[in-house]
């Protein structure tokens, strides 16, 4: 009998079994190395009847958040208002470092007192010659008074009434440089550019106020009504209407609408800045943003900043209850 071929056949078979076992094996620890997705904390609202559009969006304060800049980098030495306080328009809201103008000012002042002493004396020069000129003139006896001794007068005259108009003139010039140095300090106050509610205050007394921070020092906003910027994706630009109202979802909550209000449309498709955290989300889309005016019903409580989700068209069956 021989037995070569029952060792081919048997073998093949073997090697086939331990190919089987070895996949098997390869398969389960890939299996055990899948991370299992956990299913959203929330479960995402549903989009309402007549919902032609979803989008995201963000809450923002009335005529949009404002970033509180400084005209120039420098020491903050005093910041006057606190998160959470009302602010009128005009109010001042921080101090920079005003010590080197306050320096310029004292020149300036003394400036102006030595050009009125300067003035004074080109007055009273003018008058001594004013009146040689006139005892001159007053003479009527020709053969006294030379042509000469007049003619001379004269110019004195118009030297010294030159010089006045000088000390005018550099007197002006001084009380320019108090108004410059003053207007210059002024700006060194911040102020509120109209009423609202501080969002945020990002710095303190002794830091450095810089022009090229990214993150504004304060942030003013009107909080007696809110906002909401929905992006829609430039895909579906074209199909959102002028004056079709929405329905918000606050991130969270999916079961309580507020009803949006539509304000207008920014004819401007930009790239998408408000992210939802997914890890799926393309950070190169391009929206439409779509401003709505969003109405807090009595009882809730709604933050600048919160992500929303905007369920555009579906504005008729939101209760806000």
């Amino acid at each position: 009998m021989n037995i070569v071929p029952l060792i081919v056949r048997y073998g093949t078979i073997a090697l086939a079994l331990l190919g089987v076992f070895s996949m098997t094996q390869v398969l389960q620890q890939i299996r055990a190395q899948e991370t299992v997705i956990p299913p959203p904390p929330v479960k995402p609202p549903e989009k309402p009847v007549g919902t032609r559009l979803a989008a995201t969006g963000i809450i923002e304060a009335r005529e949009e958040n404002v970033a509180i800049g400084t005209p120039i980098p420098g020491l903050v030495t005093q910041v006057m208002v606190k998160v959470s306080e009302q602010v009128e328009k005009g109010q001042p809201l921080m101090q920079l470092d005003d010590r080197e103008l306050q320096a310029q000012l004292i020149q300036a002042q003394a400036s102006i007192a030595v050009n009125q002493a300067q003035l004074d004396i080109a007055l009273a020069q003018r008058v001594k010659v004013q009146d040689n000129l006139d005892r001159l003139k007053s003479i009527t006896d020709e053969r006294a008074v030379s042509r000469d001794d007049v003619r001379n007068r004269t110019n004195d005259l118009l030297v010294a009434q030159a010089q006045v108009g000088s000390a005018e003139a550099l007197l002006a010039a001084a009380q320019a440089d108090v108004k410059q140095t003053q207007l210059l300090m002024d700006r060194l106050t911040i102020r509120a550019p109209r009423a609202g509610t501080i969002l945020q205050v990002n710095i303190r007394e002794g830091e450095y106020a810089s022009i090229q921070n990214r993150l504004a020092p304060l942030i003013l906003g009107d909080l007696d009504k809110l906002q909401v910027r929905a992006d829609v994706d430039e895909q579906n630009a074209s199909r959102v209407r002028i004056d079709e109202n929405a329905t918000a979802y606050v991130k969270g909550d999916s079961l309580t609408g507020y009803p949006l209000k539509f304000v207008r449309i920014d004819p401007f498709v930009i790239p998408k800045q408000s992210l939802t955290g997914a890890s799926t989300e393309r950070v190169d889309t391009r929206v439409l943003q779509v401003i709505y005016e969003l109405e807090i019903p009595q009882g809730k409580k709604i933050y600048v900043g919160q992500q929303v989700d905007v369920m555009i068209g579906a504005a008729q069956i939101a209760s806000g209850k």
